[in-house]
């Protein structure tokens, strides 16, 4: 169907966001992106890696909207974007891939992503993903002032 998933992750933090997307054409995804990342600090949204699904075609928006850069992944080559692959197989836990698109409302995948962010990481030291996203969002507002 039209309905489907979107998962983005910061890399440095592995901060996870989720959301529903009501049609996979290329555009309203890409306004969708736009809208979430709008709010961060211009130094915290300044690239963003797609695979090469037709759902990201409209990646010149980005640069157009709030100056991200967009960058693809090579064909066959899912190692690119591990960190995302990761993310996507810790989503699985709630989200088999049985799960209807269209019964998921945005409540849900916020508190999947709350679930994911508050959950620590190893590779981060045992901290969060949120503390490690707030603390260089922190760092990022220091160096601007």
């Amino acid at each position: 169907g039209k309905v489907n998933v979107t998962s983005l992750v910061e890399r440095v933090s592995r901060y996870a966001v989720v959301m529903r997307n009501e049609d996979r054409q290329s555009k309203p995804i890409m306004e969708s992106l736009i809208n979430g990342l709008v709010p961060l600090p211009a130094d915290a949204r300044q690239s963003i890696t797609f695979d090469r699904c037709t759902e990201f075609s409209a990646w010149k928006y980005l640069k157009a909207e709030i100056g991200a850069d967009a960058w693809f992944c090579d064909p066959q080559a899912p190692y690119q974007k591990g960190t995302v692959e990761n993310t996507n197989n810790r989503l699985r836990r709630y989200l088999p891939r049985s799960t209807a698109p269209t019964a998921l409302t945005n409540r849900y995948l916020k508190s999947i992503c709350h679930r994911l962010n508050a959950t620590p990481r190893k590779c981060l030291g045992y901290r969060t993903p949120a503390e490690v996203f707030e603390s260089n969002l922190m760092e990022i507002q220091n160096r601007l002032e």
